[in-house]
C-alpha cells in the first residue's frame, strides 16, 4: 500500500476492482478522500490524454447534490489517479443483496434524484459511461454517484471490451452501442440507459441481462431481438424502465421525462419527492452502524496523551468525553455500515439511542408513511 498519492495520505485500502484500487487518504488538511490508482493496463496514451480533458470539465459541474465532487487528478503519472470527494455509505447493490429490492415509490425517488444529478453532468458535455448500482452510494443526504471521470479509462482502446474479465459487471448494465465498442458514439441516450438498468435491479435484485459469463452476457446486450429481463418490475415501473433500457438510443425517453414519470409514481404513493427522499433515506441508513473511519487511525490515543500530558482532567474522563465525541462525529457522518466502495468498517458500540434513529422515528410518525415503503 502506497504510503502517498500525490499530496494525500493514505490511511487504508477500500478496496480493489476492474480499475484498479481505492484507497481511503487525507488532504494535508485532514479531509477524507478517496484515491483511486487505475490499473497499468488501462494507462493507453489516448486515454490519458482525454481523462485530463474530462477532468477538468467535470470540476465545473454545478447544480447537483448527486455526484461525489471531483478533487483532482493526475493522468500522467506513473499511475493514474485520482482523487474524489470521500461518501461514506453502502452501495445500493450491497443495500438490496443485504435487505430487500425497493418499493416503487422509492425507486422512483432514487430515479428522480439521480437523473438530476445525471443532468449536470450532461449539461457540462461530459457523460458517465459506468452508471451501475456499484457506483451508487446510499448515504446519509441521499443516493450519490461515484467513480465519475473514470470512462475515458474505461473506454480505453475499443478492443477493451472484447477482452475477459476487464468490464465484467459492468457489461451488465452497459447500453448496446457501448456494449458495440464505438463508444465516439455515445451519447446521453447511453447514460439513460444505464440508469434504467440501475433502477430494474433496485426494484427487482438483478440485472436487464444474466450470463455465466462476460461473452455470453455481451452476446445479449448487443442483439436487438434480444429483451432485457423485466421479471418481477412492478407495473406502475414497466413503461418507463423498458424504454430506458430500449436497444435503441432513439426510443429511449430524456432525463426530465424519467423525472416526469418518477414524480408521477411518488404522487400516487401519497408522497411529494422530499417526503420520499427522507424516506429512501431512513430505509437505507436504517441499520444504525455508523462508518466509524473517518478520521485517521490512533488519532483518539494521540489525543488522549496530550490531554494526560497537560494535565487537563483525568484520564478516564477524557477518554468519556473523546468516546462520546466520536460516537457524535460518526452519527453526523453516516448511519451506514460501509465506506463508499460498499466495504464494511467497525461499528461503534452505543448505549443510547443515537440522535438520527430519534430522527427517522419522528419522520415516520410525522408523515404516516404506508408500511410498504
Amino acid at each position: 500500500m502506497p504510503a502517498e498519492i500525490g499530496r494525500y495520505t493514505v490511511e487504508r485500502e477500500l478496496g480493489s476492482g476492474g480499475m484498479g484500487e481505492v484507497y481511503l487518504a487525507f488532504s494535508p488538511a485532514g479531509d477524507p478522500v478517496a484515491v483511486k490508482l487505475i490499473r497499468e493496463d488501462r494507462l493507453d496514451p489516448v486515454a490519458r490524454k482525454r481523462f485530463e480533458r474530462e477532468a477538468e470539465i467535470a470540476r465545473t459541474i454545478v447544480g447537483t447534490n448527486r455526484v461525489a465532487r471531483f478533487l483532482e487528478a493526475d493522468p500522467f503519472a506513473d499511475r493514474p489517479w485520482l482523487a474524489m470527494e470521500y461518501i461514506p455509505g453502502r452501495t445500493l447493490q450491497a443495500y438490496v443483496e443485504a435487505y430487500s429490492p425497493l418499493s416503487p415509490a422509492l425507486t422512483s425517488s432514487l430515479g428522480a434524484l439521480l437523473a438530476e444529478g445525471l443532468a449536470a453532468v450532461h449539461d457540462a458535455n461530459l457523460l458517465h459511461r459506468d452508471l451501475k448500482p456499484q457506483n451508487v452510494i446510499m448515504g446519509a443526504h441521499g443516493p450519490m454517484l461515484i467513480d465519475f471521470g473514470l470512462g475515458a479509462f474505461l473506454d480505453a482502446g475499443h478492443d477493451s471490451l472484447s477482452r475477459g474479465g476487464i468490464v465484467i459487471g459492468t457489461v451488465r448494465c452497459m447500453s448496446s452501442e457501448q456494449a458495440d465498442g464505438d463508444t465516439s458514439q455515445l451519447t446521453t441516450a447511453s447514460d439513460v440507459y444505464g440508469l434504467g438498468a440501475v433502477l430494474l435491479f433496485a426494484a427487482t435484485g438483478h440485472y436487464p441481462y444474466e450470463g455465466a459469463s462476460w461473452g455470453v452476457i455481451h452476446a445479449q446486450v448487443v442483439n436487438p431481438d434480444r429483451q432485457p429481463d423485466l421479471d418481477g418490475l412492478p407495473p406502475v415501473l414497466y413503461p418507463l424502465v423498458s424504454t430506458m433500457l430500449a436497444h435503441d438510443p432513439a426510443a429511449r425517453p430524456t432525463l426530465d421525462e424519467v423525472t416526469d414519470h418518477c414524480t408521477r409514481v411518488m404522487a400516487e404513493a401519497s408522497l411529494s419527492p422530499a417526503m420520499a427522499r427522507h424516506a429512501l433515506i431512513d430505509l437505507t441508513t436504517r441499520d444504525g452502524m455508523a462508518a466509524a473511519h473517518v478520521a485517521p487511525s490512533a488519532s483518539v490515543a494521540r489525543r488522549l496523551y496530550q490531554a494526560a500530558v497537560e494535565g487537563s482532567g483525568s484520564v478516564e474522563e477524557q477518554a468519556a468525553n473523546e468516546i462520546e465525541s466520536v460516537v457524535a462525529e460518526a452519527e453526523v457522518v453516516a448511519e451506514t455500515g460501509t465506506s463508499s466502495e460498499g466495504v464494511p468498517s467497525t461499528p461503534v458500540r452505543r448505549t443510547r439511542t443515537p440522535a438520527s434513529r430519534k430522527v427517522a422515528d419522528n419522520l415516520r410518525q410525522r408523515y404516516a408513511m404506508q408500511s410498504g415503503l
